[in-house]
């Protein structure tokens, strides 16, 4: 199977789209009709354009309201597809999108439409094209793939398929088995989509919220899958309209195009225990450390805020300026070098979390798949922990899980005096959050999705007192990573201010869990941890809510900490660190079943926030 891209799918001009489209490694691309009409270049240029680069065009689209037309408006209509035609024995184009038929002059008549797609296939003959009939979702004769697929077998023709398109099938939550129906020599061309699961008009659903398989809520690993188990081999082509595309850049959209489509094809052959091309998705088995880029001047004052909290210096690099902090089951570690990734990465951003640790049964399977899906590997000078650059510049380390232990013996030299664990009632990490540009959000989602054995959790919105943040957690099945992904366009929000802040994305915050927070809450105040204050108007409602006793309420007010319950009765409990300099916080939870992050709570944080908010940064 070939990769394909629709124009449509990409900003800027025709000429542009192609240049992206080539760089980023796709064989194929459709050229859509307005970017063409829209483009100074004639069609022998463009054609010279996509030989220069490598790039054949598949397919011309769209062709629409053809079938079942009266006078005189049949007549038109194919008056128009010779010249499209024309058009394409210049782009050396074999292949057009026909749409079914959505104008108001259609009539549903059987036979003619039969007649007009016949005698459409006798005109593409002699041109030597391809029609492939799509049913549009909207359409409102032939709107269901089934139809079509009817509707071509009537026509019979050799030039006249059927093209499939995953939208139109999938958000008409149309069978997926239903294509072993359709013989695979009939299958004209594929274009792939995903989207979230929304409840409006199909027509405004398709125009504005399509994205790449693996951003969205479609199943269209099963809708491959069976196009590989009828033997379709043929090209497969995104076609995405999406508000986010048509002003982000067109390279960045390229090659996660790519990535998805090779993630996409990899997953639904192993369904069919076919051939792959990359190693499985790595499952991840914990988050093993985050680490710290820390300039010079900020350096006593994150030393004394890890303290607050229970960590202590517990191993120094045997060659760099660089220790590893622990508390509990939990490590940071803090770099100062003065030279290199870490150096780089503060310039650019502050002093902030720059890169984490993931454990895995097999780091090289996990850097091959990386490397299959166009992920760029950053120099390590440890070899059995090979670094992957995320999407942010941020860089995630993969590791054996059996050698982390010699890992940390190696590298750090273990600290005179210094206790081998302090706070106990940490367990570890129990989540991240990243803000990140909108632009950059569904980038993000695609690289965890594509790399490691995670899925999405439903996208909330979250309300800041100065604008709407765009929530969503991924996470594996066991509980062993999770990540929360933010964003807003709402310039004064937290989550906009730490962009700025920060000068591009980051982990904003790290979520520490216990299983005693109230002792955890005692401790670190006992040790000088400046935490968030949370208004009693909260903690009345609370008490009230699900029926906090007077005495853990009471407790709960002095820690400022808060609380959640799920429909099954399961409490999360929470409490947040100040921010160090106007920058990244801690939360610490404790999770009684509960597996979601609290989410109703999120406004009164951001609220709370606020109240320290100064011109920058709150």
């Amino acid at each position: 199977m070939r990769n394909a891209i629709a124009s449509v799918s990409l900003s800027g001009t025709l000429e542009s789209k192609i240049r992206a489209a080539a760089a980023a490694g796709f064989d194929e691309i459709e050229i859509f009709d307005t970017d063409f009409l829209a483009s100074p270049l004639s069609p022998r240029e463009v054609k010279a354009l996509l030989d220069d680069l490598g790039l054949g065009c598949t397919l011309y689209q769209p062709f629409r309201d053809l079938e079942g037309l009266p006078e005189p408006y049949r007549q038109r209509a194919f008056d128009r597809a010779r010249q499209k035609f024309d058009v394409m024995a210049q782009l050396r184009c074999d292949r057009i999108l026909l749409c079914s038929n959505c104008s108001p002059h259609a009539v549903n008549d059987r036979p003619r439409m039969v007649a007009d797609l016949q005698d459409l296939g006798e005109v593409a003959k002699d041109y030597g094209i391809l029609v492939g009939y799509e049913a549009l979702a909207w359409a409102p004769i032939i709107n269901d793939h089934r139809d079509a697929w009817d509707l071509v077998r009537a026509v019979d023709h050799p030039n006249v398929g059927i093209l499939l398109d995953s939208f139109h099938s999938l958000s008409r939550k149309v069978p997926s088995e239903s294509i072993r129906e359709i013989d695979p020599n009939k299958i004209v061309y594929v274009q792939l989509a995903d989207a979230p699961i929304l409840d409006m008009d199909y027509l405004y659903w398709s125009r504005h919220f399509r994205n790449l398989p693996g951003q969205g809520s479609f199943d269209v690993t099963s809708y491959v899958t069976e196009l590989m188990r009828i033997g379709y081999d043929g090209v497969l082509s995104l076609e995405i309209f999406n508000d986010r595309f048509r002003s982000n850049s067109a390279t960045m959209v390229a090659r996660d195009g790519v990535r998805s489509l090779n993630a996409l094809r990899d997953a639904a052959a192993r369904r069919l225990d076919l051939v792959v091309d990359m190693p499985a998705p790595a499952e991840i088995m914990g988050l093993e450390f985050v680490e710290f880029a820390v300039a010079p001047e900020d350096r006593s004052a994150m030393c004394e805020m890890l303290n607050h909290i229970g960590f202590r210096a517990s191993g120094r690099h045997r060659v760099k300026d660089v220790e590893h902090w622990r508390g509990g089951k939990a490590n940071i570690v803090l770099n100062f070098e003065d030279t290199g990734f870490a150096r780089a990465y503060r310039n650019t951003h502050g002093s902030s979390l720059c890169a984490i640790g993931l454990t895995v049964a097999d780091s090289q399977a996990a850097v091959a798949r990386a490397h299959a899906l166009g992920l760029a590997q950053e120099a390590s000078d440890i070899p059995a922990m090979p670094a992957i650059r995320g999407v942010g510049g941020s860089l995630v380390y993969i590791v054996d899980d059996k050698d982390m232990a010699a890992i940390w013996a190696d590298e750090f030299e273990a600290m005179a005096g210094s206790p081998a664990a302090e706070a106990p009632d940490i367990l570890g990490i129990d989540h991240l959050a990243v803000v990140v540009h909108n632009d950059e959000f569904l980038s993000w989602q695609l690289y965890w999705r594509a790399m490691f054995d995670v899925q999405p959790q439903g996208a909330q919105d979250v309300i800041d007192p100065n604008g709407l943040v765009l929530s969503q957690a991924i996470e594996n099945a066991s509980g062993t990573f999770r990540l929360t992904m933010n964003s807003t366009d709402a310039r004064g929000a937290l989550s906009a201010r730490f962009l700025t802040h920060s000068f591009g994305a980051g982990f904003q915050h790290i979520a520490l869990r216990t299983d005693d927070i109230f002792a955890l809450a005692r401790e670190t105040r006992a040790r000088g941890l400046q935490c968030l204050p949370i208004p009693a108007n909260y903690h009345d409602d609370v008490a009230a809510r699900f029926g906090i006793a007077a005495e853990e309420s009471g407790a709960m007010r002095s820690l400022d900490i808060l609380v959640d319950e799920d429909g099954a009765g399961n409490r999360y409990r929470q409490f947040y660190s100040r921010a160090f300099h106007k920058s990244f916080f801690f939360e610490f939870v404790q999770r009684d079943g509960y597996q979601g992050y609290g989410a109703p709570n999120a406004p009164i944080r951001l609220n709370a926030q606020a109240q320290f908010r100064s011109d920058d940064l709150p």
